[in-house]
């Protein structure tokens, strides 16, 4: 298995990425190729305190980045020996089994629509982060890439997060909901009413499993596995709930620092309030995957240290073992909405 790592995308890039993406290469069993320039690569694997290159690790010279405030849609054609638009060509032209990179989410996005090209018949890629919930994670699809949806647009996310949910996380029989503003089946507007319909077509010839419509209260309780969304209130619900996770972390950090006692009590629960904070922690996950891409393609966080890169690079492998996208490919005709036919 062979991983392809954007050396130069991110804010940490390229000391973190490399220091990842080499910490990954040791434990995981992979192959790892890191895209970038290679006087800067070497720099930081010499900082990581590596001296030689592991014979499982590779260098792919790349001259080019694309920053933060290039044009997300243009980017990657006018920057053509950029670590980004070289890390896809090489994935594209089978190099490599995934992608990772930590630069702009744009132009990712932008770059692995038109370079390494969705799978036939998807309308539109998503974005399916792991969001945590009561009693573990439930799949996002979509939280951002596609602000103005179809109802054929969400039948496919539903489809999509099943499958990821099924052959990547290991649920046998996730269940799907569609984000609303209540759970009634008349709640919500034209998009929300025609979207359940083809959801309940789907879950009542079997092909998915289908709960209904669910609140974004009940989506962290853990109501759902898979939650489908329209891009513009997936992504409202997203930040909603990293803001809710940094507002509770620090009123917790001030309830335990405020008096000698409660600092004591710190001390007492210190390994629980550490495998709360690990829950809530984005570098545990890896990173967010494309789906609907021909090729296995992960974003991580701008901010990635390390740690997430070693987590992004273990999710990209797992994510090209499972067999996701063949299962894709294999369903594709029941992801379709046809227009009911007129009466004569």
């Amino acid at each position: 298995m062979k991983i392809i790592v954007d050396a130069m995308g991110g804010d940490n890039a390229p000391q973190a990425i490399v220091e990842g993406a080499l910490n990954a290469a040791r434990e995981l069993n992979v192959e790892v190729t890191l895209v970038g320039r290679t006087e800067a690569v070497l720099k930081a694997m010499e900082a990581a305190g590596v001296k030689d290159l592991p014979a499982n690790v590779e260098i792919q010279n790349a001259t080019e980045v694309v920053e933060i405030a290039d044009d997300p849609a243009m980017a990657f054609k006018r920057k053509k020996d950029s670590s980004l638009t070289v890390g896809l060509t090489m994935l594209k032209e089978g190099k490599g089994d995934a992608f990772v990179s930590a630069g702009s989410t744009g132009a990712l996005l932008s770059a692995a629509t038109l370079v390494t090209k969705r799978i036939r018949g998807i309308r539109r890629a998503a974005m399916a982060p792991r969001v945590p919930c009561l009693g573990g994670s439930f799949v996002l699809c979509d939280c951002g890439a596609n602000a103005e949806c179809t109802p054929e647009y969400l039948l496919q996310f539903a489809y999509l997060g099943s499958f990821y949910a099924q052959r990547v996380m290991g649920i046998e029989r996730p269940r799907v909901a569609l984000l609303n503003i209540g759970a009634e089946e008349e709640k919500g507007d034209t998009l929300r009413h025609e979207t359940y319909q083809v959801l309940k077509a789907a879950g009542d010839a079997g092909r998915i499993h289908f709960t209904g419509n669910i609140e974004a209260n009940d989506a962290m309780m853990g109501g759902a596995d898979v939650v489908v969304a329209d891009g513009y209130s997936g992504n409202i619900l997203l930040k909603a709930a990293e803001g809710c996770a940094k507002f509770l972390t620090r009123e917790l950090k001030q309830v335990f620092l405020s008096s000698a006692k409660s600092k004591v009590a710190a001390l007492l629960v210190k390994n629980d309030l550490d495998a709360f904070k690990k829950t809530m922690d984005p570098s545990e996950v890896g990173g967010t995957p494309f789906l609907g891409i021909s090729k296995p393609v992960i974003k991580a966080h701008g901010s990635s240290d390390a740690r997430a890169i070693y987590n992004a690079v273990r999710q990209a492998r797992d994510f090209a073992a499972s067999g996701f996208i063949a299962a894709i490919e294999e369903n594709i005709e029941n992801m379709k909405v046809t227009a009911p036919a007129e009466n004569p």
